[in-house]
Order: structure tokens, then C-alpha cells, then sequence
């Protein structure tokens, strides 16, 4: 039997509904990058966890509140970075939406200090 890696055990604490009770996870300075050509107005870099509180509530907006990730798979990579694979759907001007999803979260002395929100699918109906 292979020991969960701790990156992997520090993000299954994560719930991102809950940023408020997660503020031991992330260092002060932490970095979400999000990337998806489709949503220019949300695209950009959010700094530190209100930073990180003003994304999701951003896209909480455009999807009407209908915004769900389904995890996949989690996987450590070396000692500092964790790739995460989500399923997510959302509604977008009444358009139900389902793409895949990779999250690469580097964490650095049991933080979470960088994240980069990749969405490089093209939308698909669900």
C-alpha cells in the first residue's frame, strides 16, 4: 500500500465553497492564474485569497450560480506541484456547459502558493 503524497492530502482539505475556512492552506501571497479564452472578462491573475474569493464569485456571475467541478483524478508531481483533472459544468446565457479542466497547484512549505487554471477545451453541451 503507496502513502497518499501530503500535496495531495493538503488539497483534499480544499473546499473551495468555503475559502474562509481554508486560510491555513494558502500562503498570504498566493497566485491564481486563469486562463480561457471563452470568458475574457474573468481571464487574468488573482492575487491572495480575496483575490482568489473575487474569481470565484466572478464566475458564480456569469454562470448564474450554476458553476460544479467534478473531480477526476489528483496526481503529485515532484515536491512542489499537484495536477488536478476536474469535469466542469455551468449555464452561460442559458447554454449548459461541460469541459474538461486541468489545475496545476504548486505548494510550497504546506501552502498553497500558485495555481494555474488551465481551459484549453472547447466547450461542449452537456
Amino acid at each position: 500500500m503507496t502513502e497518499e503524497h501530503a500535496n495531495v492530502s493538503l488539497l483534499k482539505q480544499l473546499d473551495l465553497r468555503n475559502l474562509a475556512a481554508a486560510t491555513d492552506l494558502f500562503a498570504e501571497d498566493v497566485v491564481w492564474h486563469y486562463f480561457n479564452p471563452n470568458l475574457p472578462d474573468v481571464h487574468g491573475d488573482y492575487v491572495g485569497l480575496a483575490g482568489i474569493g473575487n474569481f470565484f464569485e466572478a464566475v458564480g456571475k456569469k454562470t448564474g450560480g450554476a458553476f460544479r467541478l467534478e473531480p477526476i483524478s489528483v496526481t503529485a508531481v515532484g515536491e512542489e506541484l499537484v495536477v488536478a483533472h476536474t469535469r466542469n459544468t455551468m449555464t452561460i446565457q442559458d447554454r449548459p456547459i461541460a469541459l474538461d479542466v486541468v489545475t496545476v497547484w504548486r505548494i510550497v512549505d504546506g501552502r498553497i502558493a500558485e495555481v494555474w487554471d488551465i481551459i484549453p477545451t472547447t466547450y461542449s453541451n452537456t
